[in-house]
């Protein structure tokens, strides 16, 4: 799942999977297409990467294709992230040990 936080490195990517993770139902790819303008192709594109990673899926609805996230990849995305509290906070030093050691 780690092609899921490459699909979310891209700012588009993020943002379109944000528009998703807000719906309660299915999004039509070309209501994508009209909130991000970009071209068709380009949005396809970037739902591709989501739904390959794992993040999103898809259905078919006539010519058009209807997205929404994929549970189970946001579970995995939610306890991924809240995982990392922990080791980040005790990675990142504490700013008043800092000044405290400057003045001495």
């Amino acid at each position: 799942m780690m092609a899921a936080f490459r699909a979310l490195g891209d700012p588009t990517r993020l943002e379109i999977f944000r528009l998703l993770a807000a719906q309660e139902a299915p999004v039509c790819a070309c209501d994508v297409v009209d909130r991000f303008g970009l071209a068709q192709p380009t949005i396809s594109h970037h739902l591709r990467i989501l739904r390959e990673a794992g993040l999103v899926t898809t259905e078919k609805r006539g010519v058009w294709a209807w997205y929404a996230v994929d549970p189970r990849g946001l579970v995995w995305l939610r306890e991924s992230v809240s995982g990392l509290g922990a080791p980040v906070a005790a990675a990142v030093p504490d700013e008043r040990e800092d000044r405290l050691a400057a003045t001495g």
